[in-house]
């Protein structure tokens, strides 16, 4: 596919005063509208729905995956259909307006039914014809493998893989490929502390089990999905001031607010290496 750049940028973080190394990942820069975990927890999708018509898959108003989805029916021939978290809204917002313009179908589930999803398959099949289902935010083995690949591009000796987490799929495949003394820290883009079930599930899933040392820091989702805070706002635009980067406030804002937070209270030795992924 034209534009795809893997391996994605490993760029050094200057921040003075941290007393560890913070290496950008910057898989926001892997396709314009194929960023970051997008294309990595699609790209085996994609491959297994050979042959398949159409691709369907969930997300929220506001889902990166369903515009993600979107984009790869446009540029590998599927139609797409999104089933969407919630009641229909006019006018769309970006993210949705952006999927249908890459041809997606939007359909809605009041959010009862869509807790039940998977029971929802067969009126959707009925209505739809047949697909291949993704599911949300492509947390399946498919997703969680491609997310193992990026430990491989990461050509610096680390200590620690950050990045933020909604379904658990990046840090469950991040988590997997890791070396022995290497750890990986999950900050949480939800409110609760469910997702470390939902990680080692799609650990045992894809390996047969729990692999490698992880965590998930749920303190700094700022009230949870798609929720923001003045002092969030405040962190992106000093962020961007001194970086020249804007960062996605969903979810990689938050990651890079908790982790420079937790490195600034001595949550790392000194010297540590960090990598933290920037997933677009």
């Amino acid at each position: 596919m034209d534009q795809l750049r893997v391996p994605s940028p490993l760029v050094e973080l200057r921040e003075p005063g941290l007393g560890v190394r913070v290496f950008l990942k910057r898989d926001d820069l892997i396709h314009p509208e194929l960023p970051g975990n997008k294309w990595r927890k699609l790209k085996h999708n994609l491959r297994d729905a050979a042959g398949a018509k159409r691709l369907l898959t969930f997300g929220g108003a506001y889902s990166n995956h369903l515009l993600a989805t979107a984009a790869a029916g446009h540029h590998f021939g599927f139609e797409t259909i999104g089933v969407v978290r919630g009641e229909e809204h006019r006018p769309l917002n970006d993210v949705l307006a952006a999927a249908v313009a890459h041809g997606m179908a939007l359909t809605y589930l009041d959010r009862t039914a869509y807790r039940a999803k998977t029971e929802a398959l067969p009126a959707l099949r009925r209505r739809w014809g047949e697909f291949f289902l993704i599911p949300e935010g492509g947390a399946n083995p498919a997703g969680v493998r491609g997310c193992a690949e990026l430990v491989a591009e990461i050509d610096v000796p680390f200590d620690v893989v950050a990045c933020s987490c909604g379904t658990g799929t990046t840090l469950a495949g991040i988590a997997a490929a890791l070396a022995p003394g290497q750890r990986a820290l999950g900050f949480s883009a939800l409110k609760g502390g469910f997702l470390d079930a939902d990680v080692t599930r799609l650990q045992t899933e894809t390996y047969g089990g729990r692999r490698g040392d992880w965590s998930i820091d749920a303190d700094f989702a700022f009230g949870g999905f798609a929720r923001r805070a003045p002092d969030l706002d405040a962190f992106i635009d000093g962020f961007e001031a001194r970086h020249g980067l804007r960062l996605n406030w969903v979810y990689e804002a938050k990651m890079v607010y908790g982790l420079l937070e937790r490195i600034r209270r001595g949550g790392f030795a000194p010297g540590t290496t960090i990598v933290a992924v920037v997933a677009g």
